[in-house]
């Protein structure tokens, strides 16, 4: 049986692991693929098991784990990752406020999923689906999530879309977050339990 605590750290690294991945595409044109795929493919896993199956594996987030740990014991002196999360965590709490939005969305994936299963969850067709529904559902919610970058990459449709893909699947870690019984309150006042978590996950 999983460890509850365990668990929201797993969604909080997912989180981080997609937001590190939307800057480093901002910044450099591209994302690192094996990180950005993990967290890209959680948002066809609806029905797993636990949440280390969502991400195909701990593992698989050790990259979120890491980035989540420097970010709670303040040895990332770029901020912009958790400037970001802040940002998605509050844009999370509007979109599940939203019914309509959210049966926009599971509809949207449900339609993308096949393609997905054929191809692969960051194949560039899968990447533009996925960043037209982010554009159509989410993006229209207040407060948008501003992602800056370089604008020669920023002008560029297969970058943006592998933004806005990210960008779902940032939400889709905040929710499950949320749903795990995440709160304002743990990430003030439980840094140590969670870093303590973090040590039984990751080297």
């Amino acid at each position: 049986m999983s460890n509850p605590i365990d668990d929201r750290v797993l969604a909080l690294a997912a989180l981080a692991q997609a937001l590190q991945q939307v800057r480093t595409t901002a910044e450099s044109g591209q994302s690192r693929s094996d990180a950005a795929g993990t967290v890209i493919a959680s948002v066809f896993r609806i029905d797993a098991d636990s949440v280390a199956d969502v991400y195909g594996g701990v593992p698989r987030l050790h990259p979120g784990l890491r980035l989540l740990r420097d970010i709670l014991t303040r040895q990332q002196s770029d901020d912009g990752v958790a400037k970001l999360a802040m940002s998605v965590l509050r844009l999370e709490r509007r979109f599940s406020d939203e019914p309509d939005v959210i049966d926009a969305v599971a509809d949207g994936v449900r339609r993308i999923a096949p393609r997905a299963e054929a191809e692969g969850a960051t194949h560039p067709d899968v990447l533009n689906a996925l960043g037209g529904l982010y554009a159509e559902t989410i993006s229209q919610l207040r407060p948008r999530v501003m992602v800056q970058g370089a604008p020669h990459y920023l002008g560029q449709a297969s970058v943006v879309a592998e933004i806005r893909a990210l960008l779902l699947a940032a939400v889709r870690a905040a929710v499950l977050w949320r749903q795990l019984g995440g709160s304002q309150w743990e990430l003030l006042l439980g840094r140590s339990r969670m870093l303590e978590a973090i040590g039984r996950m990751v080297p």
